[in-house]
């Protein structure tokens, strides 16, 4: 399917208001929110879920890590290249991020908890009691599980445009991130 990258001038007047913000809040609009737009009701989605990920209490690190897995779990170019390039910020070694990047299992007990279950929530639909269980025992809350699933139904949402339009292309500070499906 051909998502066109908008603008603010050329999306409908229905997403240029979100766009405003998005703009006004990171200093620019990424690429896949600007995919988006050609639809106000999916770009608010979008918007709606980012923000309300962004502002939860769980660990960064571990957010940022769940949607690694979900991007590579689910073939996701920009995702895996925006989640890598935020873990990157937030100081996960290279050889840490190359590991997750190839799907494996980071070696931190509680990061490779989370990437586990990440992993598992959109490969099984969320049918995942053991690894529920390893994510509790790990030392994550139930609330932090749930702040999971609310990364992983974002990082979908991310997943499922860029496959459907067939990958957006990369915004120029992910492009050192850039990966592929092995």
């Amino acid at each position: 399917m051909d998502l066109t990258i908008l603008t603010t001038d050329t999306a409908p007047a229905g997403s240029k208001a979100l766009l405003e913000g998005i703009e006004e809040e990171l200093g620019f609009v990424p690429h896949l929110a600007l995919v988006t737009a050609a639809s106000p009701v999916l770009l608010a989605a979008f918007d709606g879920l980012r923000r309300a990920v962004g502002a939860g209490e769980l660990d960064p690190v571990l957010r940022e890590t769940a949607g690694l897995a979900v991007g590579v779990a689910v073939d996701n170019e920009y995702g895996v290249a925006f989640h890598s390039t935020v873990l990157a910020s937030l100081g996960v070694a290279d050889e840490e991020l190359d590991r997750m990047r190839a799907g494996e299992e980071p070696e931190d007990p509680r990061t490779a908890a989370v990437y586990a279950l990440a992993r598992e929530l959109v490969l099984t639909r969320g049918k995942v009691d053991a690894t529920v269980g390893r994510a509790l025992e790990a030392g994550l809350t139930v609330s932090d599980v749930l702040e999971v699933v609310a990364e992983c139904t974002f990082a979908g949402l991310v997943g499922t445009v860029d496959n459907l339009a067939g990958r957006v292309e990369l915004d120029a500070f992910l492009a050192p991130r850039a990966w592929q499906a092995g």
